[in-house]
């Protein structure tokens, strides 16, 4: 059993909450830009002021509902300004946000609202109202219990945030102070369900604590990104997420500007324009960078030009890295002459990408590959690899500026220690770990031990401190032979490939290791063009030799990661998308492995014969 810790930095009056943040950030400067918001025009200033009297006006608007303190209000929209002024207010009233992603499905929508006990609604727009609606009119389970649906959008329709301000005209500034004091640390802030990919989402207790007390920590451990001169973010992860959630209260207590975006087809644009100093990232926006960037160049003739610049960058930060452990001097003469000529023709055009400002980005809620980690840091795009659980209030690991290893998920954040049970099952205690399960003793009792969250994660600790992943414990396979195979370094290495969308890796109890692959729809127009074919749809694709060839030699990258006993015998190319709405995949896009393989028995059966 091995243990690594990082130490508190910041402890906090346990009579405070998450709402003192604000307070304080507007006591320090009522004029800075907290948040930017994108209209017509551009995106324009929200200085701290404005956005404390939008929160305080809503949370009148509430207390005059007569919202008590401890009650839960749910959430159902896209990220957007609006959501975080109504998550705001809603702490400001007293009350317990229960996020709902905007992708949920009605039965999803009503066994939240159930769990949770919700009985106010906010919901993005006219189509969020009458889901919600819908969800109210047709539930048994939650008949005559739901007060209310308000709207963020600004057409007009009531109940909306204006309308719900106006009502709160008469509710005293001293109830108002009452009512947000009322919580303190231990108290919980937020219920935020799980993903759901192992069953029904459970509702975890984030506690003002967690929130608080990981925001203060994390911006002493990361000052080269938090507490640099005029930091800026944009946020385009879901807020239903506790990682992005988690992120912004993060950049309150910094001060850093934060805007918000949710339409993915103008995300590129609105980072030019916004020019974020820094950006939290899922491991796909990475792949698809990438691939955009190989297409581009091979389009242009240049993709022997880009295969070249791409190793360099990679061998660069390799260098880097091996430098980093004393195993040598870093990049030599020769790489960093080649690297240095790329990095005045090509890699500028990479980080244009990202607005031109990006000092680091930071990459979590699934794995990045070493691949990828390793060529956007060589082109000048810091790729800092985190790692948390919706329990532990997001991050409880991360590699910083000055002690970064690629491939590890980096040391305990401040407050927090990580320990690896004798089975290598990843065990958290720490300021991020929440509460518990809300109304759910039975899950209570198989979350911890000896004081620890069990994460179900399987994974290793080095010598300094450093965290890896190895698999998922649940995902573990063990083929007919009696061999343990971990999926997850298998899948992710043929997802690195253009072609690819997703690879899940099956072969539990059966003689052999397999794979269920299905294409990247843009991955493969790109490819089709660059081999000058007539682009196929995914039916016809999927039974091309090219694009099998192609896969294999991704598979075949990928087995040379494991021993032949773990290795891929064969795979299946898929016709088929996954998606949230297909229910394999989950709002925060992670793979419901359980849902693939069930979806999909009979061409695993058909593998096997």
């Amino acid at each position: 059993m091995r243990e690594a810790s990082t130490g508190l930095l910041v402890e906090l009056d346990p009579e405070s909450n998450v709402t003192d943040l604000l307070l304080e950030q507007h006591a320090k400067d009522p004029v800075h830009a907290l948040y930017a918001r994108k209209g017509p025009a551009g995106w324009t200033d929200i200085p701290a002021q404005q956005f404390l009297d939008q929160v305080k006006a809503l949370a009148k608007g509430l207390i005059a509902g007569g919202l008590t303190p401890g009650e839960t209000v749910a959430v159902m929209s896209a990220t957007r300004y609006e959501w975080t002024v109504v998550d705001f207010a809603i702490w400001f009233a007293g009350g317990v946000t229960v996020p709902i992603y905007e992708t949920s499905s009605a039965s999803q929508v009503e066994w939240i609202l159930h769990d949770s006990g919700a009985r106010r609604v906010f919901v993005e727009d006219q189509a969020k109202a009458t889901l919600v609606q819908g969800v109210l009119d047709g539930s048994g389970l939650l008949a005559g219990r739901v007060l209310g649906v308000v709207r963020m959008d600004y057409d007009g329709a009531a109940p909306n945030l204006a309308s719900l301000a106006a009502a709160g005209t008469g509710v005293s500034d001293a109830e108002l102070e009452r009512q947000r004091s009322a919580a303190g640390l231990a108290d919980v802030a937020s219920l935020v369900y799980t993903s759901g990919t192992t069953g029904r989402p459970k509702g975890c207790e984030i506690t003002h604590g967690n929130f608080a007390l990981v925001a203060k920590n994390i911006v002493l451990f990361l000052p080269e990104i938090l507490l640099q001169p005029h930091p800026r973010t944009l946020m385009f992860l879901p807020l239903a997420h506790v990682l992005a959630r988690a992120v912004q209260v993060i950049c309150l207590s910094a001060g850093t500007t934060l805007g918000h975006t949710s339409n993915a087809k103008e995300l590129l644009e609105d980072l030019g324009a916004f020019q974020p100093t820094f950006l939290l990232v899922v491991p796909r926006i990475f792949e698809k960078v990438y691939a955009g960037a190989a297409h581009k160049a091979a389009l242009a003739g240049k993709g022997r030009l880009f295969e070249a610049a791409a190793a360099v960058a990679v061998d660069y930060s390799k260098a880097l890295d091996a430098a980093a452990r004393g195993e040598g001097a870093g990049p030599g003469w020769l790489l960093r002459a080649k690297h240095g000529v790329f990095d005045r023709v090509l890699y500028p055009k990479l980080r244009q990408a990202f607005g031109g400002r990006l000092g680091y980005t930071v990459s979590g809620a699934s794995p990045l590959s070493a691949h990828d980690a390793h060529f956007f840091r060589g082109a000048g795009v810091p790729v800092l690899e985190g790692y948390g659980l919706t329990e532990t209030t997001a991050p409880c690991t991360a590699n910083t500026p000055t002690r970064t290893k690629v491939g590890t998920v980096g040391i305990p954040v401040p407050g927090t220690t990580i320990r690896i049970a004798d089975d290598g099952e990843i065990l958290v205690k720490g300021i991020g770990v929440f509460k518990g399960y809300h109304a759910n003793e039975a899950a209570n009792a198989e979350a911890f031990v000896d004081g620890f969250f069990r994460t179900g994660d399987l994974g290793s600790l080095d010598a300094d401190g450093f965290l890896t992943i190895t698999g998922r414990k649940k995902d573990l396979l063990v083929t007919a032979g009696g061999k343990n195979v971990a999926p997850g370094p298998l899948e992710e290495k043929i997802r690195e490939h253009q072609l690819v969308a997703q690879a899940v890796v099956v072969g539990d109890g059966r003689p052999f290791v397999s794979a269920l692959v299905n294409l990247d729809p843009e991955g493969l127009e790109n490819w089709c063009a660059a081999q000058r074919i007539p682009v196929m749809g995914a039916t016809e694709a999927a039974a091309n030799e090219q694009v099998r060839a192609a896969i294999q030699a991704a598979v075949d990258d990928a087995n040379a990661l494991v021993s032949k006993a773990e290795s891929i015998r064969t795979f299946v190319v898929l016709d088929a998308d996954f998606t949230v709405e297909s229910g394999h995949l989950t709002p925060s896009l992670k793979l419901k492995r359980s849902a693939v393989v069930r979806d999909f028995q009979d061409h695993i059966n058909r593998i096997y014969g």
